[in-house]
């Protein structure tokens, strides 16, 4: 299999049905994915990454969460898988593992899961897989120009997309600004670990956006992850030139996203 696409329109006409799967440290999220809506059929199911968070213990809980969303929604038969992974992916391997083990690095995981699986299988950026999926169903659906999408969790997650085209593994997370890593300081749980009300968070994300609208010059913003639910508390606060709006799909944002790349793949 080739690997993903960046464009977000080439879904294959007469695709009816994506597998999307989002591999996190905590959770393994994924559902059968409606193409032409970019809807859950039957919801997202979850089961727990294994601890060990190692290749072999993620690929057996991939195969058994496959195996329990085709029992589930028998009649949507989806051909690939799209598999959103935390880590850098160049053409199917992983140059990086945030919260996994080390054996991800180096590994061609697009190879390794197509033969463990037995299917096609395609492999991307968890942050990419957000954004793709915010700008070809959610609120990017439609925008031209430069288009951001932020997840701000545990890290803080980025997906940059112009006209359409996305450019891959962009880790605007790890900028610094003021002598901190980004992420460490404006992330959702950097928030909580210093107890930040939100003025002072909005402080903060002010703080960051400038620095990456300073860089970019960004014609939207948009803002995903958890926190993107208690936008109203932050956003209001925030002054740029571009335009900042919440994120639609809010969690389920990588499960389609990396369905949506499988498709196109």
């Amino acid at each position: 299999m080739a690997g993903p696409s960046t464009d977000t329109t080439d879904v294959p006409s007469g695709l009816d049905f994506g597998i999307g799967i989002d591999v996190g440290g905590t959770w393994i999220k994924g559902a059968i994915i409606n193409m032409g809506s970019g809807t859950p059929v039957g919801g997202v199911r979850r089961l727990r990454t294994p601890a060990c968070g190692t290749v072999d213990a993620v690929a057996n809980t991939l195969d058994q969460l496959i195996d329990e969303l085709e029992s589930e929604s028998p009649g949507h038969s989806a051909p690939a898988v799209g598999v959103a992974i935390p880590s850098i992916v160049q053409h199917g391997v992983a140059r990086s593992a945030a919260n996994m083990d080390a054996g991800w690095i180096g590994l061609d995981v697009q190879a390794y899961l197509r033969e463990r699986l037995g299917r096609p299988v395609c492999v991307v950026n968890d942050a990419d897989a957000a954004g793709m999926a915010e700008a070809h169903y959610g609120v990017g659906k439609d925008k031209h120009g430069v288009v951001l999408v932020l997840t701000l969790g545990t890290g803080i997650g980025s997906a940059l997309i112009v006209d359409g085209k996305l450019v891959p593994n962009f880790e605007l997370g790890h900028l610094e600004v003021g002598g901190h890593k980004a992420e460490s300081r404006a992330s959702a749980v950097a928030r909580e670990n210093a107890g930040l009300n939100w003025i002072e968070y909005a402080d903060r994300l002010q703080q960051y956006l400038s620095h990456v609208e300073f860089l970019f010059s960004p014609d939207l913003i948009i803002i995903g992850g958890g926190i993107s639910e208690c936008s109203n508390e932050y956003l209001p606060r925030l002054s740029l030139r571009a335009p900042v709006i919440p994120a639609s799909l809010e969690n389920s944002a990588g499960v389609v996203g990396a369905a949506l790349q499988a498709a196109a793949a």
